[in-house]
């Protein structure tokens, strides 16, 4: 090759030497001739001018003397110290060094990344300490496994922690693709969270004692449904319902009202739902305590009342609206029986036998049992005393005596004599004159009434335990007085 450039080049410059040029007109008509009739130089030829022509040809044929000559010394010339031509090996080592830079930046990003998982993060470690392979296989095949392996530990982790809800959810991604995992990390959750938490309200309401009928009744709907009809329940329906059934609970307080409630509850039955919610709060304990303290002076104006009925009375009419409610409820029953006794033991401290008999039964019974003996069972045992007292006052049947006359012969016939209970009988001998009926004084005294109290009745034999029974329960009865003050002294 490098012969053939020198011999070129010499034949070109001898060419030029001794070259005889013809007229522009042989050369252009010959040059024309000898080019490819498509050649686009041939054309560009005939548009030059003739004068030019042999100055174009000179050209070409000193073309090959001047430029083999200088790339052949240019070839056999050493190379100047410290110049060099261009290198390719060079590019493509920088080329390799920037690109590894890259990825190593872009791995530690990811590192740096709080949403990587623990196994992208192990594996850009290892990356990082590896080659630029390792870094370059990293970020375009194992971040990805590794990225999808994390998501699925994390699907999984939501299904210990959440509701029913969120349990589904989780096995549908799990099954699914990778698409369906992300949807989920991203959207998913949060819709089967909410709807688990809608569940857990509406749970809490079903459960809850103020709720009405009907609020249990649309929760139980909204919990046998889907997530759309739990969230509608909470948002549209709840309050709905709720405001029907506190219209029933105010309805229901006319029931045991007086006349302030009665009241109240009409004024707020055409009111507004907070009117309701305000009255059940509030108002209706503001007229129920009006309507106890009537109550409570209608009792105390009653003359039938005992000591702990009235001193129980005033001290709730000092007292709260509290202390009213509680009186009605509990202190008033509880002074009744503590009367009720009292007035037991003071029958049994003048009644008979019977009246006796029957009261010591009563206070050792239960408060109705009292209660029975003082609405009928004193009066059934004082009719029996009074019974026994008038059988006691009647003459006995007359009493057949032997004839001694008789037996004696004396001629004298036998008299039948008649001897009443407490008469004054005398004997002369012939025959015995009834005399009139006397009644002893303690039998007298024991049918006549005394200051308006039943009076003992009957005769002195077998009054030793009755009498006994009195004491004891007009000794009860005392202590049952005392007991009763020193409660009432202990209130206040």
């Amino acid at each position: 090759m490098k012969d053939e450039q020198e011999s070129s080049a010499r034949g070109g410059r001898a060419l030029a030497e001794n070259l005889e040029w013809p007229s522009d007109e042989t050369i252009y008509a010959g040059w024309i001739h000898d080019l490819s009739p498509c050649s686009p130089l041939k054309k560009q030829v005939r548009l030059m001018k003739l004068p030019k022509v042999s100055t174009v040809l000179a050209a070409a044929a000193l073309a090959p003397a001047v430029l083999f000559p200088s790339m052949a010394s240019a070839a056999e010339q050493p190379a100047p110290a410290g110049v060099s031509g261009p290198d390719t090996a060079s590019d493509a080592s920088g080329d390799h060094d920037s690109q590894e830079v890259l990825d190593r930046a872009e791995v530690q990003r990811i590192l740096a990344d709080k949403e990587s998982g623990p196994g992208v993060r192990e594996a850009a470690e290892k990356a990082l300490a590896g080659t630029a392979g390792d870094l370059r296989h990293f970020l375009t095949a194992e971040s990805a496994k590794q990225r999808r392996a994390d998501n699925q530990v994390k699907v999984a982790q939501f299904y210990n922690t959440g509701g029913p809800a969120v349990r589904k959810a989780v096995v549908a991604a799990l099954h699914g693709s990778d698409e369906d995992i992300l949807r989920f990390l991203q959207e998913g959750q949060y819709t089967a969270r909410a709807e688990d938490e809608d569940r857990a309200e509406v749970q809490r309401i079903l459960e809850d004692k103020e709720s009405g009928p009907g609020v249990r009744e649309a929760a139980e709907k909204a919990l046998a449904g889907t997530a759309a009809d739990l969230r509608h329940f909470l948002t549209v329906e709840l309050e709905d319902w709720r405001w029907r059934d506190d219209k029933v609970k105010v309805a229901q307080l006319l029931n045991n009202g007086g006349p302030a409630m009665r009241k109240g509850v009409e004024a707020a039955l055409f009111g507004s739902h907070e009117v309701i919610l305000k009255f059940l709060k509030e108002g209706q304990y503001i007229a129920r305590a009006e309507d106890d303290r009537v109550e409570i002076l209608t009792i105390l104006a009653d003359k039938e009342n005992g000591l702990s009925v009235s001193e129980g009375a005033q001290r709730a009419l000092g007292g709260t609206p509290a202390d009213l409610r509680r009186f009605l409820e509990v202190g008033l029953a509880d002074a009744r029986v503590i009367d009720n006794r009292v007035k037991v033991a003071q029958i049994l401290s003048v009644g008979g036998p019977a009246v006796q008999k029957a009261g010591v039964a009563a206070l050792k019974g239960s408060p109705q049992d009292v209660v029975a003996f003082l609405k009928e069972g004193q009066y059934k045992a004082r009719a029996e005393d009074e019974a026994n007292a008038a059988a006691a006052a009647k003459p006995t049947a007359p009493v057949q005596q032997p004839d001694h006359a008789q037996n004696t012969g004396t001629g004298q016939s036998a008299q039948t004599v008649v001897q009443p209970v407490g008469s004054v009988s005398t004997s002369t001998g012939t025959s015995a004159t009834p005399a009139p009926a006397v009644v002893p004084a303690r039998v007298a005294s024991a049918t006549a009434p005394v200051s308006g109290q039943l009076a003992a009745t009957g005769v002195d034999e077998g009054l030793g335990w009755e009498a006994g029974g009195a004491a004891a329960a007009v000794a009860a009865g005392a202590a049952l007085v005392a007991l009763s003050r020193r409660r009432h002294a202990a209130d206040s």
